[in-house]
């Protein structure tokens, strides 16, 4: 026999506290989680507009590479 026997006793006080740190482990998750949902919501600086986003942050280096981009036909 390798361990000691337990008693049903000392098995339900090891489940409970396996159970206890597992809950601890989501809650923390799921406050991460919450957070991190806050942060994208607060966060409205994203583009969708691309040619804007460089015209606005590149200027005239976008003007000069794209002002021959319709001259391919």
């Amino acid at each position: 026999m390798v361990g000691k026997m337990q008693t049903q006793a000392e098995r339900m006080a090891l489940i409970r506290q396996a159970a206890k740190k597992f809950q601890a482990t989501q809650t923390k998750q799921a406050r991460f989680r919450r957070q991190e949902k806050q942060e994208v919501r607060e966060d409205e600086r994203y583009w969708t507009d691309a040619s804007r986003y460089a015209n606005e942050y590149y200027g005239e280096v976008y003007r000069e590479t794209t002002r021959f981009d319709n001259d391919w036909d």
